[in-house]
């Protein structure tokens, strides 16, 4: 069975780093932990960390948060759907809302719990996901905040998650701007003003971040350390905390092309013969012990550079081994650095061992 290793050590020094970033800043934040699907091994490392806020988009992984430490606050990071109002009111303490109707379910709920729901009035900012229009902004607030058993606790946007568009101090500048306006014309603060995710780190280490936006939701950064303007790791950061262990099943010196007549592969696709291939010509292959049902081969980044991943099927993977330097056999490990997407699928799996180092 394949295995993905957690490198305890370096999520350690990650989390410092962004800890002391962001209470340098005076700035609050919060572990987005979508990416562990809920393993509880993982959840409890990030607890033995000191995170106090855990920010997901399923239920069933807050449900777990709060059976393993109940004075964590959740938070739902999706607008809410009618069929989970109850959930969301049981397991998340704070929930990302931008319609009224959604938010008065909320309160109707949370007064039969007898809870206090917090929510998070997401708007939209040119990322075309979700959020209530700038212009509406003021009506909408206007409709939700004398809700029973609803408080306020920010305002928010989502950036480069569906759309790809960056943030930008002008962008939180503008975000910052909502906030005055509805201080100001209701007579209330504001406590969090969320600036977004991961993506919006850079602008922080540059100091270009508005005094107001004082909330961020982390989730790649603290696993993956990664710049992701630039796409290079962050200095004082690492990049590796997860890394894929795949064992050897055969290795072959097979054809380069294959033969007979072409269909479609489990995949939907079909392979095509490069007519410039001299079709005599073989190489060295090796099959992994995983496959399309626990990952997608294009997020996984060999750690031995020589290594050629050729293609996988449902419970395998190929690659071409013939330029490594080291004598591969059967039973030996392939390790894989991953990207973000790459180890969402694998932590996903349940043919996937989980393990710690």
């Amino acid at each position: 069975m394949a295995f993905i290793k957690l490198y305890q050590q370096k999520l350690k020094e990650n989390y410092a780093f962004l800890d002391m970033l962001f209470k340098e800043r005076g700035i609050h934040w919060g572990v987005v932990t979508k990416l562990l699907c809920g393993n509880t091994i993982y959840i409890k490392e990030l607890m033995n960390l000191g995170v106090t806020e855990m920010h997901d988009s399923r239920i069933s992984n807050l449900k777990k948060i709060k059976k393993l430490n109940p004075n964590i606050q959740t938070v739902y990071i999706k607008p809410p759907s009618k069929l989970n109002i109850k959930k969301i009111v049981a397991f998340a303490d704070v929930s990302f809302n931008t319609e009224i109707y959604t938010i008065q379910m909320l309160s109707q709920e949370a007064k039969r719990q007898n809870k206090i729901h917090k929510i998070i009035i997401m708007i939209e900012m040119g990322d075309l996901r979700e959020g209530v229009l700038g212009e509406e902004l003021m009506s909408f607030y206007e409709q939700v905040f004398s809700l029973p058993n609803i408080e306020i606790r920010g305002i928010g946007t989502n950036l480069n998650c569906l759309s790809g568009v960056m943030p930008s101090q002008d962008k939180l500048i503008q975000l910052s701007l909502y906030k005055q306006l509805i201080e100001v014309k209701f007579n209330v603060k504001i406590p969090w003003v969320s600036g977004g995710t991961s993506v919006a780190i850079p602008l922080i280490l540059k100091n270009a971040r508005p005094m107001a936006v004082n909330h961020f939701r982390i989730g790649e950064a603290l696993f993956f350390g990664k710049d992701l303007f630039t796409g290079e790791t962050i200095e004082g950061m690492h990049h590796d905390v997860f890394e894929l262990f795949a064992e050897i099943i055969e290795i072959t010196e097979k054809p380069n092309s294959p033969t007979g007549e072409l269909g479609e592969n489990v995949a939907g696709n079909t392979y095509e013969i490069d007519k410039n291939v001299d079709l005599s010509q073989t190489s060295l292959r090796a099959i992994l012990d995983f496959g399309l049902l626990d990952m997608q081969p294009q997020y996984l980044l060999p750690k031995d550079h020589s290594i050629t991943i050729i293609d996988s099927s449902s419970d395998m993977t190929v690659i071409d081994i013939t330029n490594s330097d080291k004598k591969y056999k059967i039973g030996d490990l392939v390790s894989f650095n991953l990207q973000y997407m790459g180890a969402l699928y694998l932590l996903n799996s349940d043919y996937i061992e989980k393990t710690i180092i």
